[in-house]
């Protein structure tokens, strides 16, 4: 009897229950017109501000469901100079920073452009710029070999490990990746969001890289919802919905991947993530609107380069309080140019003092 789905005889025919998904199909359409009627009534820096942070937000919560976290400032940055966006404070990117950024630019700005493996390689690339995988070499810009046995999904430590899942024979990639590209790029009359689901399954299952696959999977995932949008922008991150449910994820890619050709739950799972990723983004755009608007208030403020990286470290959600010991960490300066520049942004209505004194005085924005 076959363990894993890609065994049975009629794979990749996959199946679901229309019932079961058209209810919530239609609230993902319905939320999907609210946020793109939202965003093409703002005006085009606006826009450009939510494309930004919302794809900051996807470049590191993707990063960090694989276990790696990167830089925020890093991400901001190299995603605001291929962006062409001037904004203050851009710091120098890594290139395996760049390389996650420009697989997803290409995946949403590219959206209508085919998928081959070319393209797949490439990102893959971009990912691994080094070769390597942490510490360790890895097979980069081809499919994987299994030189060291079967591609494995575990957990636990090392003798006591849970094998979630095995996936398919390295001799058998290239075939299941011809297959998935040929549907992939097919005219086919199915809807984008079912065509996200399907095919960030499709793919994971195959699991094709020694490396990278989720988040490949992921960027595969913005490629079509950018497609069905019709745009190159992306106003919500599946991948930062993802990583918040991250748990069910997994259990739900595990347990399908042990079914039959059935994917409802998984279908199910997508879509009720999907939708959360969409309220998430009206939360993102609320952000950007109260950033704009104080902006807009304080613009005939006078304030220095550090002054402004700091203020829209607190717009952009500081964690914890500002002190002028943190200050003066964001801005590379001494105490006491840190306190000369909270004083005067106090004195111009900008900063107030929360409670406390002396070194446990904190300030907030004066909104």
């Amino acid at each position: 009897m076959p363990t894993y789905i890609y065994e049975r005889k009629d794979w990749p025919l996959f199946r679901w229950d229309d019932e079961s998904i058209l209810n919530l199909l239609g609230s993902v359409r319905h939320s999907q017109g609210k946020i793109m009627g939202r965003m093409e009534a703002l005006g085009f820096d606006l826009r450009n501000e939510a494309t930004l942070e919302t794809n900051t937000i996807d470049v590191l919560k993707t990063s960090e469901i694989e276990g790696e976290n990167l830089n925020r400032e890093q991400v901001r940055s190299s995603l605001a100079r291929r962006l062409g966006m001037d904004i203050a404070g851009l710091v120098p990117s890594d290139r395996h920073v760049d390389g996650v950024v420009e697989m997803l630019l290409d995946a949403i700005g590219n959206n209508e452009s085919p998928l081959d493996e070319e393209r797949l390689f490439g990102w893959h690339n971009s990912l691994f710029p080094g070769g390597r995988s942490g510490i360790s070499r890895i097979l980069v810009g081809e499919w994987r070999r299994d030189i060291k046995g079967r591609m494995q999904v575990v957990s636990g430590v090392i003798g006591r490990e849970t094998i979630h899942y095995i996936a398919p024979k390295a001799t058998i990639v290239p075939a299941e990746m011809k297959q998935f590209i040929k549907w992939f790029n097919a005219e086919i009359t199915m809807d984008p969001v079912i065509k996200a689901a399907i095919s960030h399954f499709w793919f994971i299952t195959i699991h094709p890289f020694e490396d990278g696959n989720g988040r490949i999977a992921r960027a595969i995932t913005d490629l079509v919802l950018g497609r069905g949008d019709g745009i190159k922008q992306r106003f919500y991150s599946m991948s930062a919905r993802i990583r918040t449910e991250r748990k069910g994820y997994y259990q739900v890619l595990e347990k399908t991947q042990k079914g039959d050709l059935d994917i409802t739950e998984w279908m199910v799972w997508f879509l009720r993530c999907l939708l959360n990723a969409l309220v998430e983004a009206e939360e993102i755009l609320a952000v950007v609107m109260k950033k704009n608007a104080f902006w807009k208030d304080k613009r005939g403020v006078s304030m220095n380069v550090r002054q402004v990286k700091v203020v829209n470290k607190l717009l952009d959600g500081f964690e914890g309080k500002l002190t002028t010991i943190k200050w003066s960490r964001i801005s590379k300066c001494s105490r006491d140019t840190a306190l000369r520049d909270i004083n005067d942004l106090i004195g111009k209505g900008v900063l107030q003092k929360g409670e406390g004194g002396g070194r446990n005085a904190s300030y907030d924005l004066v909104w």
